[in-house]
């Protein structure tokens, strides 16, 4: 399979060299290139996790003897402890920490003294209510205060969980009521694209029908009103390597949420490995991501904090290019966006220079080759594009970027250091250059330690161990190259099963949402007499219509450019396509609509007004 080079990477020195380096002279081994030394961790990974730890050199005591761990079994570095917070807060300077920017233009930059101050000032409003394993919920926007709360509770020994602001009342129930926190930290509102909302309602109500609560903090930093109490340096309580630290949650959309757990040292050094190696981030590099406190990627981006870097929070509407030129303004040099915002700006005409821009990352959804070709084209053609695919199940990446490799047109460059993915076909055999399963055949530190409430792990294997045996199942249809770089065809539980030929929906969608008179798409299989046929829904550009004609030239160009297999047998035209906040098409949602199942979790779609659409045309 031959591969477009769009990147080659400049002659720098980077953190994954030296990695590599240093590995090569402490275990006398030479790596000619990345493969060698990712197939090199993966068949060594007891030497590899606990070479990563000792080179990353986090806050802790004890020794760092890796211990046994098996899949259902989490032993990760049993004689280890350590302080989450702790390690994000090791520096103590005058170097900035947070960088908030909100869409009205109000800013705020708090410097890693400052931030340390403001933990310690917020620990002394929880220490009566967190202890060790105490549960703290924050129900709030991306600001510096959720990032306090957050850093505060852990620093204490306490376990973290968040949803977005933008979420209704069932919807936080639904998460919340399981996890049963002792602490709720909200804001009573915020604004998007102008426009206020108020949430005190929801927080009453909310407060009303969670029994465990026995403190809510209130924030409205929309005013000039700060936390209540003293500045002052924080304390932190040592933890066990696997001991919980964030409870992240599943999209929920065939039941309620699973509440997904993952450990205080795995997340750590996890985090270490993908910002710092695969991603070049270190000392005052300005990152940021476009996330909500709702979506895994928040999580990932706090984590920057750990190697000293300049964090930027963004709160409110991305606004087309405004966003960009923020980004600009402040120097951003690893910049994170999602497909579908990265689609929304094919409609303007100029960008910033992007003068600092080193690296745009980008998951949510498989990145088109097209929108590849669009950023280097329009956005900036010196730049590292990188595509990420992982998830909340993970809290980061299978595979992901790499500074010291080449960026190829609509591939994700390489595996991740340590995890040994591979594709597997039906009957569980690997496959090269093919289309298939994404699975993981060893166990990895940043895999959930359990799913709370789920004491004999009945929920966990079913998640991930029912499909093949003795190997993570993650649910992604992708394709492995023989130079070890991925390309992701969509979710393997979404994926369309024609008379028993599997198909990726994004390669549909590649061909459809390139049309000039096709907003966005979204497609589904209906099950029909025994099989499946293929329904493409589309949304059109304001002002066009949907044609007999449009429709045939659809279909042309799916037979043409992929195979008649993929021919939708419906095309019908809806007003919208839902989607969550990270901005995932709900395809699942829609299957289950249209089947006549019904879905669970409405809450995570952002635009639920769209869906009755769909359930019009149940069979």
């Amino acid at each position: 399979m031959k591969l477009k080079k769009l990147w080659t990477p400049p002659h720098y020195p980077s953190r994954m060299e030296d990695f590599t380096h240093r590995l090569e002279d402490a275990k006398d081994i030479e790596f000619p290139n990345y493969q060698a030394l990712h197939h090199w961790s993966v068949n060594n990974p007891t030497e590899f996790w606990q070479f990563l730890w000792e080179y990353f050199s986090p806050i802790a005591s004890g020794d760092s003897s890796p211990g046994t761990c098996r899949f259902l079994e989490y032993n990760w570095f049993p004689n280890l402890r350590l302080n989450f917070a702790e390690n994000l807060l090791r520096y103590s300077d005058d170097h900035i920490a947070i960088n908030f920017q909100h869409e009205s233009g109000l800013n705020r930059k708090l410097s890693y003294k400052d931030l340390r101050l403001e933990v310690g000032r917020m620990q002394g409003i929880l220490e009566p209510y967190v202890g060790k394993g105490g549960v703290v919920a924050a129900y709030a926007p991306n600001i510096p205060e959720t990032v306090i709360t957050m850093l505060a509770a852990t620093g204490l020994g306490g376990v973290f969980t968040s949803t977005s602001c933008d979420f209704g009342v069932q919807g936080v129930l639904d998460r919340f009521q399981q996890t049963k926190p002792k602490v709720l930290f909200a804001a009573v509102r915020y604004t998007y694209n102008g426009k206020e909302f108020d949430l005190r309602d929801n927080i009453r109500e909310i407060q009303d029908q969670l029994p465990s609560l026995e403190k809510v903090i209130l924030v409205d930093f929309l005013s000039e009103s700060g936390l209540p109490g003293e500045l002052r340096e924080p304390r932190f309580v040592k933890r066990n390597f696997g001991d919980p630290l964030y409870i992240m949650y599943s999209s929920g959309t065939t039941g309620k949420p699973k509440c997904i757990v993952h450990g205080v040292g795995g997340t750590l050094l996890n985090h270490y490995k993908e910002l710092a190696l695969h991603t070049d981030v270190g000392f005052d590099t300005k990152v940021f991501f476009f996330t909500t406190c709702g979506w895994m990627m928040w999580n990932w981006l706090i984590s920057s904090l750990a190697l000293g870097s300049e964090v930027m929070l963004y709160e409110g509407a991305p606004k087309g290019k405004f966003l960009l030129e923020v980004a600009d303004r402040e120097g951003i040099q690893v910049l994170g966006l999602s497909p579908r915002y990265l689609k929304s700006l094919e409609t303007e005409t100029s960008f910033p220079k992007f003068k600092e821009l080193k690296a745009i990352l980008s998951t949510g959804a498989p990145l088109t080759p097209e929108q590849f070709e669009f950023v280097y084209k329009h956005i900036k053609k010196n730049v590292q594009l990188v595509s990420l695919s992982g998830g909340t199940d993970v809290l980061g990446c299978f595979a992901l970027g790499n500074p010291m490799l080449p960026v190829y047109r609509g591939e994700l460059q390489c595996l991740a250091l340590g995890m040994d993915v591979v594709a597997f076909d039906e009957s569980g055999n690997e496959l090269i250059d093919q289309e298939g399963e994404l699975v993981c055949r060893q166990p990895f530190p940043n895999m959930p330690v359990f799913f709370w409430n789920d004491e004999e792990k009945i929920r966990y294997r079913k998640a991930y161990f029912e499909r093949y045996s003795g190997v993570w199942h993650h649910g992604d249809f992708v394709r492995i190259s023989k130079q070890g770089t991925m390309r992701i065809f969509g979710r393997s539980d979404t994926t369309l099963n024609p008379s028993g030929v599997r198909i990726g929906t994004s390669e549909i969608y590649r061909q459809v949402e390139t049309l000039d008179y096709i907003q966005d798409s979204i497609c589904i299989g209906r099950e029909c007499d025994g099989d499946v046929v293929v329904v493409l829904f589309v949304q059109m550009k304001l002002g066009e219509e949907l044609t007999d004609e449009r429709k045939e030239e659809i279909r042309l160009r799916i037979r043409a450019n992929i195979s008649p297999r993929h021919i939708p047998r419906e095309i019908r035209r809806v007003t919208g396509i839902p989607y969550t906040g990270s901005g995932k098409k709900q395809e699942l949602l829609v299957s289950r609509l249209i089947n006549g199942r019904k879905p669970d979790n409405l809450e995570v779609v952002v635009n639920p007004e769209c869906l009755e659409e769909y359930v019009s045309v149940r069979v």
